[in-house]
């Protein structure tokens, strides 16, 4: 216990612990899964008195610390969300056409109508076109339709109590205490996703407090129950996350057919590289003399379809750190607005587990050709790599593991 800790509140919470844990106790311990289950309770309810130590000297009121965390619930379900690791390394065709589909597609346009003025308006207001801040929506909530069933404050408790990123969770379970005072909100209305994101655009506490605006002006921020909150919410974050009016996210482009891959890299280059490099817009129409950076992503390998893309994709990205994602909300942002879909087909591609990539890394190491640790994810380095054993072995050096660029390291001595 920390000396500036309320005495009340102290003898408080641990009546309640001891209470807590007697009661657990009391079961005994006719199975072994009994007990852990027992001590993981007791550790969560020592836990939630530590929580209310740094609510305390964050500032948080005695009487909703009292109220608020002797009833946080431990989930077990959210570790699980936490821990899961999936089985599959999902490919950008599996991504892209379960997320840029006909019905968000459609409900994006209608949703456009519907929000014409409002949406022109946080346009005038903050420079983000209303067609991206509908992709936002649908995506991260589908129009609003799906926003979480978990307890918001029993999510970021039971992560804050797990060693592995207590000190983040703690942060944002203090701010969810603090956003409850601030829009006097109960625990019950506050209902999200398994980590703690909230409302029609999923914010995270940190994000809430700092970016969420009253959108329909009505004396209060609510985003789960206000589209208008939420989307001038969503236009106030981007513009904080640097979104340069005026600039599109980025655009589909073809290549030429003798286009050197092994060029690819994650440094940026002008416009006028692209042009020069025989890059066309998909219309066949030249890209232009701009010294604006843009960077080449050829997320399904050099069958699939190719984007350029400009500084607004990395805002994108500090909102959802996914290439896949980025593209996703450039796409979905697109054929809101009444743009053609992708030029080039999504490529059938294979599926792989997250340990045949793993082994695959390990392979390349072992070839020597670094491409770091082997976790499963295929990341710049290991696109690199790869790149370098394509080049080498005279296959295509779009960075890609097809199948014959995996079987190929795989089989190499």
């Amino acid at each position: 216990m920390t000396k500036n800790i309320n005495k009340s509140l102290q003898y408080y919470l641990s009546v309640f612990i001891v209470a807590n844990a007697i009661s657990l106790s009391s079961f005994g311990a006719t199975a072994q899964t009994i007990v852990d289950e027992n001590a993981e309770a007791i550790d969560f309810e020592q836990c939630k008195e530590t929580l209310a130590i740094t609510a305390e000297e964050k500032g948080v009121s005695v009487n909703l610390i009292q109220t608020e965390i002797p009833r946080l619930k431990h989930i077990p379900k959210v570790l699980e969300y936490d821990r899961n690791q999936p089985e599959f390394v999902q490919t950008f065709p599996s991504y892209y056409s379960k997320r840029v589909n006909d019905w968000r597609i459609d409900k994006g346009k209608a949703a456009l109508k519907e929000h014409d003025e409002f949406l022109k308006e946080l346009t005038r207001r903050f420079g983000i076109p209303g067609h991206y801040l509908l992709a936002f929506w649908g995506l991260e909530t589908n129009f609003g339709n799906y926003k979480g069933k978990m307890s918001t404050l029993d999510s970021l408790a039971t992560l804050a109590c797990d060693p592995r990123r207590s000190e983040y969770f703690t942060g944002e379970l203090i701010l969810a205490l603090k956003l409850m005072e601030r829009e006097s909100l109960n625990k019950e209305q506050m209902i999200g996703s398994w980590a703690g994101a909230m409302g029609h655009t999923q914010f995270m506490p940190t994000a809430y407090m700092k970016y969420a605006i009253d959108g329909d002006d009505d004396g209060k921020i609510d985003l789960w129950n206000s589209e208008k909150d939420a989307l001038a919410s969503a236009a106030n974050f981007l513009a904080n996350l640097g979104w340069k009016p005026g600039l599109r996210w980025g655009r589909e482009v073809t290549l030429p057919e003798a286009f050197d891959y092994s060029t690819l890299g994650s440094d940026k280059k002008e416009i006028s590289h692209w042009t020069a490099m025989a890059l066309t817009k998909t219309n066949g129409q030249s890209l232009g003399e701009s010294s604006i950076p843009s960077k080449l992503i050829i997320p399904a390998g050099h069958q699939g379809p190719a984007f350029l893309v400009y500084h607004n994709f990395d805002v994108i990205l500090r909102w959802n750190n996914s290439e896949f994602y980025g593209i996703a909300v450039g796409q979905l942002a697109n054929r809101i607005l009444g743009n053609d879909e992708l030029s080039k087909a999504l490529p059938d591609l294979p599926s792989y587990s997250v340990s045949q990539m793993a082994n695959m890394q390990r392979k390349l190491n072992a070839l020597g050709i670094d491409v770091g640790g082997a976790d499963g994810i295929i990341g710049p380095a290991t696109r690199s790599g790869i790149s370098q054993f394509q080049a080498k072995h005279g296959l295509v050096a779009d960075g890609f593991p097809s199948k014959e660029t995996y079987t190929a390291i795989m089989n190499t001595q």
